[in-house]
């Protein structure tokens, strides 16, 4: 299935579904903070899910995109929470918590990290989408020694033989697809 031939449809499918199979896993069953982002175009939905956790009392953070793609974060707090915000001169619409700005770090206290992502490969490496923000969070967990778990939520086809791979990249714990979910490491 590649994203761009995807209808509304289809992404609302496939986010109840990737929602269910998420909330089993015990990394987010049991997480008290999930860092997590909102979905936007045709990206696998998050909302479901997103929803779900705050309704089990998890704490969710999303990210707000700083000028120079490094990411703050905020609690959601509900749809009613988000705002659409313009970056890169109009290019990329993001819907983004509105209250308070939490700081770079919050993202270290995190349980678990739901990342977005092209692809992931059988050895678990992610492909991103290029903007070097997760890059960014990963080293940043890393540099305070914060082990979350690492998930990525894609469609089927996006579990690849192999992604590029540059020597910064790392792996992530789990994919979650609308068929399941595949554990690395």
């Amino acid at each position: 299935m590649v994203r761009g031939r995807l209808t509304a449809d289809d992404v609302r499918r496939t986010a109840e579904a990737l929602a269910a199979r998420a909330l089993d896993l015990p990394e987010l069953a049991h997480g008290r903070t999930v860092a997590a982002y909102v979905s936007v175009g045709s990206e696998p939905g998050t909302l479901a899910l997103l929803n779900a956790l705050r309704a089990r009392g998890v704490r969710v953070l999303l990210p707000v995109l700083l000028a120079d793609n490094d990411l703050d974060w905020g609690a959601y707090e509900g749809e009613g929470s988000l705002a659409r915000v313009q970056h890169g001169g109009g290019r990329m619409a993001l819907l983004e918590p509105v209250g308070e700005r939490l700081g770079p770090d919050a993202v270290t206290g995190a349980d678990a990290v739901l990342l977005p992502g092209l692809a992931v490969d059988a050895r678990g490496m992610r492909l991103g989408r290029g903007g070097g923000s997760y890059d960014r969070v990963l080293a940043r967990l890393e540099r305070a020694g914060a082990d979350p778990a690492l998930v990525v939520l894609l469609y089927d086809s996006e579990v690849v033989d192999r992604v590029p791979e540059e020597p910064h990249d790392r792996p992530v714990h789990a994919v979650v697809t609308p068929s399941g979910v595949r554990r690395f490491r």
